[in-house]
């Protein structure tokens, strides 16, 4: 694969992904999204890292029709986070580790695609689902250092007989622009990291403002990614449908009038920042992290929007298997 320089506009960004194509585009850089901690506020990758950056002035996709029509015009967004659901946390949880805590080495299905470690997973971790999730759920395990600034994402963990296992795990340096090598996964499908797309309430309610686009599933995906994607997980060539890392925004013209104070929050960062397309599942799903001060009541307004109030934005080629 080629390198494929991309830069941004005003303040000056530039940024490196694998294409096959050079491609120039301008977006905005914005001020990070932080994460309190025991340090003090950790930044989440630099000001122009793409989960970063404002989308709003850039260019509606040609294929943005066809990307909404088949994720579902008339089916609506839901927040896939909350307070509880039938008993479980419901959202992805994320864990705030010490630069001194144990870390151990992980079983992984698909090592060939994951870094190695070892991981600092605490001994009772949050882990998406909770301890008593099904095997076969996606049983994220989200660990952020600290101390060194390093994330750390496993997928499908799980503990057998005091040894973890994990379908793929990736780790990423909160300081730099990371992308995985092409064609690899992560702990998501698209290959990206999965913490800096989620709603915190922290953000949402006690910030009130998400500096930052949004991680969102749509069920059927193409065989193909938009940069800083690295993966896909469909065997369909159809061009109508999404790639993984499709970028779409809430339209500017939606109006938020009359929702309510923290659902603006959401609603504002999906018109400036956008949601990223990062994992198949269930269509328009949003993702945040749980917690049980969310009002899930307020949180159902987004069920509001429907697909067609969505649309993608050009961000960049779609790298597929032809080139």
């Amino acid at each position: 694969m080629s390198t494929i320089r991309v830069r941004w506009s005003s303040p000056a960004c530039i940024r490196y992904a694998p294409a096959m194509l050079v491609l120039l585009v301008r977006v905005s850089c914005t001020a990070a999204q932080t994460l309190a901690t025991p340090a003090g506020e950790l930044q989440i990758f630099p000001k122009d890292n793409p989960w970063n950056t404002d989308v709003s002035n850039l260019p509606v996709h040609p294929k943005s029709d066809a990307f909404v029509r088949s994720i579902g015009s008339d089916k609506r967004l839901k927040p896939d986070f909350g307070t509880q659901w039938q008993g479980r946390p419901m959202g992805i949880p994320f864990n705030v580790v010490s630069g001194s805590a144990k870390k151990i080495a992980i079983a992984f299905q698909y090592a060939d695609e994951s870094d190695k470690g070892p991981y600092p997973v605490p001994e009772n971790p949050l882990i998406e689902g909770g301890p008593d999730a099904p095997l076969d759920s996606d049983g994220h395990i989200l660990m952020i250092d600290f101390d060194h600034k390093i994330l750390y994402e496993l997928f499908q963990a799980v503990r057998r007989n005091g040894q973890w296992t994990a379908g793929s795990g990736a780790i990423w340096d909160l300081t730099k622009n990371q992308i995985r090598p092409a064609r690899w996964t992560s702990a998501d499908a698209a290959g990206l990291a999965i913490f800096p797309g989620l709603a915190r309430y922290d953000e949402v309610v006690e910030k009130g403002e998400i500096k930052h686009a949004l991680r969102f599933t749509a069920s059927k995906t193409q065989r193909g990614y938009v940069a800083p994607a690295s993966h896909w997980a469909s065997q369909s060539r159809d061009p109508a449908l999404p790639p993984m890392g499709l970028r779409v925004r809430l339209r500017k013209d939606f109006d938020d009038s009359q929702a309510p104070k923290n659902v603006k929050v959401i609603l504002a960062a999906m018109k400036k920042y956008g949601l990223i397309l990062a994992d198949n599942g269930s269509d328009w799903f949003i993702s945040g992290a749980p917690d049980p001060r969310w009002n899930d009541e307020e949180l159902h307004w987004l069920r509001r929007i429907k697909g067609s109030d969505m649309q993608a934005v050009d961000t960049g080629p779609i790298v597929t298997d032809r080139q």
